[in-house]
């Protein structure tokens, strides 16, 4: 008799699963049913999208992942009943089935009436249809679009003079037009919009409870004319509390640089305070920082027009600095003297910073194993002080190390790297008077690695300056006018260095001198640090190389290869590109679907033949192709060049693509489902290495691919990350693994890693 094949089992253990969902409503009390399924079916439209109502469903069912199949629920089910520790073991890791409960269908019907109300759909109509079968109840809400009105023609009506000019100057920018559908939503954002606009003129008291919106749908019953109406008096209010808007200013600034909020006696301790540019700067004992660098992040003056723009860009720029665990800022009436009458309205404004702890330290590993017996580990940490001259400078320090071994072999190799940076929270030698919510930072770094292999020794020293800024809250910049590093080999192997064919990838093995310069840009449609919804952010550096150098050739003297050089050592001339896009889209249940893509090339000329070596590109390891370790796949189709000892395939080109399924399992553990494909290539090449070029007649033949699966520990401030990689098709022999070759050797890595891969 045939044994049958792996992938026959593997799909028939899904479909026992699938077809025991019996096995999910053990635990349920009498007479309950498990809520299986929501469903929302929009009876007269196609553009509505079903997902904008699923938030306002009030009970939701049981995530379901690994094709619609939830093991944990059947986990739960395990239980025996009595309540001891088998149930509870079992229970803790399982998932209990959620309980159908009538009455949230009541409340998901009103909720998702009010919700189309507020988006513009008038007398919209919510069914349910509730149908139960083995226990399992699906619930499928039916709806039906109510009315939509387009705004005919817009008026405002102003009560006050001194601000009707204001906004009615400003209608171009109005969130509300005409020819627009009429909505709660739109309304509510227009309103905020004129709150604002008032309030960044001086109109502290103003609020949009001062703004009535009016809609008059009688003349036509499919258009709407709207009246806003900006009143004396707030909704809870009525005419007779009229009241005149009026304009206040800034009567006095205090900053209180080390407020304690947990200090019963605080206003007791403060010392004498310092003053600087109008503004005073309190403190209780030793100066943390410098008033003069806490005034300049302050944008609020003595006698200067209050304005909500002001505030927030003071705000912004005091919680950019990265050293105050807590800022808060507040306005106070200054009430009016009887005896001595003042000439305008004005408010005093209190600014409270609470300091952080200004030190502290990261720890980071990261691990990899293959089926070859090729071990990896990657430890680094780092120090940090975020206030080292009192005036909010970064200092980092940071060790690191790459050792990649054979046990019981005697083959490895050692990285050892240390880096020292200072972060300044100004431009020097550049105005940064432009800045006026963001805080620019000047960035200086110094870096010294050494590499021990058996083939070469390696140094490398670099030294970067640069600026880095952002613009708005999606924009992030840094430029570099200055990036220098010097890489010298020793000890290398005469046989090794011969024996590398390719007279490109010899000209990366040789001293060299890199002066330059680099710049990134950065956007991301969220930055927080954990975004909770959908969010995409790209990335895009550049380095030029050796072009300033290159202006002074004819002083410069030629070495043996006829190249210029500095100090006896040649300078390198390239240039180097590298993009990367990552899209994550969030699902309901705490699942989500990630994607990266990321492209990058390099191309040497004039000084040099090939971009030096730690510019070039590799692929593999616990965020790249995990299928393989780190440099051990590529260029091409190229086999594994044996003249290293540890893998160290490079390459000019690299193209990847990256897709991870994530979800929740139990407690603090989550589950992945990856597949990773790219490689890296190079564009010149000696005759006989055709397989390590990127030609278009080869490339798909070229692409290295590999699926997987994780875990990871979520711990909120760390994630730990363990990933399976498992070859799909390799490149190097045009061959396509099936479960025939699952877990054998040269066919997978397992990873190790600290935070989400991408």
């Amino acid at each position: 008799m045939r044994k049958p094949r792996k992938s026959k089992i593997l799909a028939l253990i899904f479909i026992i699963l699938s077809a025991s969902s019996c096995g999910t409503v053990k635990m349920l009390p009498d007479g309950a049913t498990r809520l299986k399924d929501n469903k929302i079916k929009i009876t007269n439209s196609t553009r509505f999208h079903e997902s904008n109502l699923e938030p306002y469903i009030r009970q939701k069912s049981n995530t379901n992942f690994i094709f619609a199949v939830n093991p944990f629920l059947h986990i739960y089910n395990w239980s025996n009943g009595k309540g001891r520790g088998w149930d509870k073991f079992v229970q803790s890791i399982g998932q209990a089935p959620v309980v159908f409960d009538s009455n949230q269908v009541v409340k998901s019907k009103e909720n998702i009436r009010n919700h189309l109300e507020y988006l513009g759909y008038y007398n919209s109509s919510v069914g349910a249809d509730v149908s139960t079968k083995n226990r399992l109840t699906v619930v499928v809400y039916n709806v039906t679009l109510g009315r939509r009105y387009r705004i005919s023609d817009i008026k405002y009506s102003v009560s006050d003079t001194n601000i009707r000019a204001l906004i009615l100057s400003d209608t171009i920018n109005s969130l509300v037009k005409t020819g627009d559908f009429i909505s709660e939503k739109a309304l509510t954002e227009e309103s905020a919009r004129i709150e604002s606009l008032i309030r960044n003129h001086g109109y502290y008291n103003f609020s949009k409870n001062y703004i009535f919106a009016e809609a008059d749908t009688s003349v036509n019953r499919t258009e709407a004319s709207l009246r806003l109406r900006i009143e004396n008096y707030t909704r809870n209010e009525t005419s007779k509390d009229a009241r005149e808007h009026k304009q206040y200013y800034i009567r006095k600034v205090s900053i209180f640089s080390d407020y304690d909020p947990t200090s019963v006696n605080y206003d007791q301790l403060l010392k004498d305070s310092v003053v600087v540019g109008g503004v005073a700067v309190y403190n209780k004992g030793k100066q943390n920082f410098r008033p003069k660098v806490i005034a300049k992040l302050n944008r609020l003056v003595p006698g200067q027009l209050y304005s909500e723009s002001l505030s927030g860009k003071t705000y912004d720029r005091f919680v950019a600095l990265r050293n105050f665990s807590g800022v808060n800022l507040q306005f106070d009436e200054v009430k009016r003297n009887d005896s001595k009458e003042k000439k305008s309205e004005e408010v005093d404004c209190t600014i409270r910073l609470t300091p952080s702890k200004p030190q502290g330290y990261k720890i980071n590993l990261e691990a990899s194993s293959n089926s070859n017996n090729l071990w990896g580990i990657s430890p680094a940490v780092s120090y940090y002080h975020k206030n080292l001259f009192r005036g909010g400078e970064w200092f980092t320090l940071g060790l690191m190390g790459n050792f990649q071994f054979k046990l019981n072999d005697n083959t490895k190799s050692t990285e050892l790297g240390v880096s020292a940076g200072l972060s300044i929270p100004n431009f020097l030698m550049i105005p940064d008077r432009i800045f006026k919510s963001n805080l620019p930072r000047t960035e200086i770094g110094i870096t010294y690695n050494y590499q021990s292999r058996k083939e070469f020794t390696r140094n490398l020293i670099s030294l970067s300056y640069g600026y880095n800024w952002k613009m708005g809250e999606r924009f992030f910049y840094r430029f570099d006018p200055v990036q220098l590093s010097v890489i010298k080999l020793f000890n290398l192997s005469n046989s090794f260095y011969q024996s590398l064919s390719d007279p490109f990838l010899k000209d990366a093995y040789k001293n060299h001198f890199d002066l330059g310069a680099g710049a990134t840009l950065f956007y991301t449609t969220d930055a927080s640090p954990n975004p909770k919804k959908t969010y995409f952010y790209a990335r895009w550096t550049n380095n030029l190389s050796g072009n300033i150098l290159s202006l002074f050739n004819k002083t410069l003297p030629l070495d043996s290869t006829g190249n210029r050089t500095i100090w006896n050592t040649r300078y390198a001339q390239y240039v180097r590109s590298d993009f990367t896009s990552v899209y994550t889209l969030r699902f309901k249940g705490k699942t989500s679907l990630a994607t990266r893509f990321n492209i990058g090339v390099g191309y040497a000329y004039g000084n040099s033949s090939s971009i030096p070596f730690e510019k070039l590109f590799y692929a593999g390891g616990a965020n790249s192709l995990r299928g393989w370790q780190s440099r051990s796949v590529g260029p091409g189709a190229s086999q594994m060049d044996t003249t290293f000892s540890i893998p160290n395939q490079t390459g000019d080109f690299k193209l990847e693509l990256n897709s991870e399924y994530r979800f929740p399992l139990f407690w603090k553990i989550e589950g992945a489902l990856f597949i990773d494909a790219g490689n890296i290539w190079n564009l010149k090449a000696e005759e006989g290495r055709e397989e390590t070029l990127l030609k278009k007649e080869t490339f798909f033949k070229s692409i290295a691919l590999n699926w997987g699966g994780g875990l990871r520990l979520n711990l909120e401030f760390v994630i730990l990350r363990l990933d399976l990689g498992i070859i799909a098709y390799d490149p190097r022999y045009s061959a396509w693994y099936g479960f025939n070759k699952f877990l054998k050797a040269n066919t997978y890595s397992l990873q190790f890693g600290v935070g989400y891969p991408f």
